[in-house]
């Protein structure tokens, strides 16, 4: 899916999530031109600063531990390029367009801010390359999150100066060549630039919002999910009711009762066993639903607020102060608070996971889901059913559970020892890509399961939107009779977990969209 007609008109400070996500499926975006005077005002200190005596860091020395060495006028171009290429020791496979449009577009919208000292010509350069869909080739390896993503921002800037790769129209090229398809020529950049372009956290940031988006989804998809394994399993949705959530009130457990009471009221299954049901209260993984999703829910929401603030930050160093005239050196490149934030995604989409595995594993256990057939094959012993879709859903979640381990804790020293203390944040982000994706397998795997489940429960029908929800699921996989190949039926029910598909089927048959928002 792709968006790419007029570009968003974006304001440095005010972007919001709804405006990246854009970005993520194609649009491109422009600087709103109130913001020009600022960045021209931040340059001009930069060029006068630059042309002094006075030793200003990045700007007329040299960088890191080689702060000390000055620079000569006529030799900070070359500064600016000998930076560039050789911070481009990025290694592994290629980072995701989507990922790499999004990193350009958070770097317009910090570099818009006119604290940065860069010249109109580098905003408009990366403007135009989103424009023409020339996007730098960036190794996913070498950042540890400390000045910054240095390796992975140095192949995008790389790209702008003509140096480097491009991916144009799905070709890898090499930039100067890229530039040229696009109609563009390459930049020479000018004091500070290069450091203003390597410095900064938008290569982990972007890979942290497409985590946190992704993560809202998935945890509306196990919403629905969840209510279908609830009905499959005929269990109780008194541990739902309003009241009990709102004695405790987190708003994400009173969001997520509340979805689940809309999506099974008025289901036949549910009330065929209000009377002559013995059981008393059933297993955790069905009735928690609210506590735990819920819980996921709001630290969704609260790293979605924490990575809207870094996306709409100046991360590089050192800042021009506009209003003083000075140029003072920091630390805002430091991506501690995005390497929370991804930690904190991964710890949810672990758990959405871990109570989704259980339900899977209720299902297809006789001694657990309530009268319905081992594995629910219709003829259990000449055919294992969904015993081994459920083994799946336990490796996944093991794997997710064993990538949920902090990263931000694991700082490694670089640099001579002047870059001392590190966030790891681009490994803490990068490992929500493939966390998401075991999540939507796990969650489509749970879809299969409880959708058989509930047409095992005939003539008993579930509710009006989780009818709607196994119709959309049956348009691409077929109720299980006999055993047959499994791996197509996995992968078409994790394809309509990561579409959205199943929260969009149960809205169409409902009054009210009863889903949770992320902010």
């Amino acid at each position: 899916m792709t968006d790419a007609g007029t570009p968003i008109i974006v304001k440095p400070g005010a972007v919001n999530l709804d405006e990246l996500a854009r970005v993520l499926t194609g649009a491109p975006i422009v600087l709103d031109p109130a913001f020009w005077p600022r960045v021209e005002a931040a340059a001009a200190i930069v060029t006068k600063a630059a042309r002094a005596d006075a030793p200003v860091y990045g700007i007329n020395t040299g960088f890191g531990k080689l702060a000390s060495k000055r620079i000569p006028p006529d030799q900070t171009a070359l500064l600016q390029r000998n930076l560039i290429v050789s911070h481009c020791c990025g290694v592994g496979p290629a980072t995701p367009e989507p990922i790499v449009r999004l990193m350009m577009a958070l770097k317009i919208v910090s570099l818009g801010r006119g604290a940065s000292g860069v010249r109109r010509e580098v905003i408009e350069q990366l403007q135009r390359m989103l424009a023409q869909r020339v996007y730098p080739l960036v190794p996913q390896q070498g950042s540890v999150g400390a000045s910054g993503d240095l390796a992975p921002l140095a192949h995008m800037t790389a790209v702008m100066i003509g140096e480097g790769q491009a991916l144009v129209d799905g070709k890898v090229v090499s930039g100067s060549e890229a530039l040229a398809i696009a109609g563009l020529t390459p930049l020479t950049l000018g004091p500070k630039e290069g450091l203003a372009l390597i410095n900064g956290t938008q290569f982990s940031t972007a890979y942290a919002i497409s985590g946190v988006l992704r993560a809202f989804r998935l945890a509306c998809a196990a919403l629905v999910t969840g209510a279908l394994s609830v009905d499959a399993a005929m269990a109780s949705t008194a541990p739902f009711r309003s009241e009990i959530q709102a004695l405790r009130g987190h708003a994400g457990q009173i969001a997520a009762a509340a979805t689940l009471m809309a999506l099974l009221d008025g289901s036949d299954i549910r009330q065929s066993h209000l009377e002559g049901d013995e059981r008393v209260q059933d297993p955790y993984c069905l009735r928690c639903q609210p506590q735990v999703t819920g819980a996921a829910l709001d630290l969704i929401t609260q790293t979605a607020r924490t990575l809207i603030v870094e996306a709409n930050a100046v991360t590089d160093n050192p800042l021009v102060l506009v209003e003083t005239g000075e140029i003072v050196s920091g630390g805002n490149f430091h991506a501690e608070p995005v390497a929370f934030a991804a930690d904190a995604i991964a710890l949810a989409l672990s758990e959405i996971g871990a109570i989704s595995e259980r339900r899977i594993a209720t299902l297809v256990d006789p001694a657990l889901n309530f009268g319905l057939p081992p594995f629910l094959t219709p003829d259990p012993g000449i055919n294992s059913g969904f015993m081994i879709a459920e083994v799946t859903a336990a490796a996944l979640y093991a794997e997710n559970k064993q990538r949920a381990a902090a990263c931000s804790i694991d700082s490694t020293p670089t640099s001579a020892n002047q870059e001392d203390h590190v966030s790891m944040a681009a490994h803490a982000t990068r490992r929500l890509s493939d966390m998401a994706d075991n999540l939507a397998a796990i969650l489509g795997i749970e879809l299969l399961v409880a959708a058989q489940g509930i047409t095992l429960r005939a003539p008993h029908a579930t509710s009006a939107p989780l009818v709607a929800v196994i119709a959309t699921l049956r348009e691409q996989v077929p109720a299980l009779g006999a055993d047959r190949y499994m791996a197509d039926d996995l992968a078409r029910a994790a394809a309509l977990v990561e579409a959205g598909a199943l929260p969009a089927a149960a809205i169409a048959a409902l009054p009210t969209d009863p889903f949770p928002r992320l902010i």
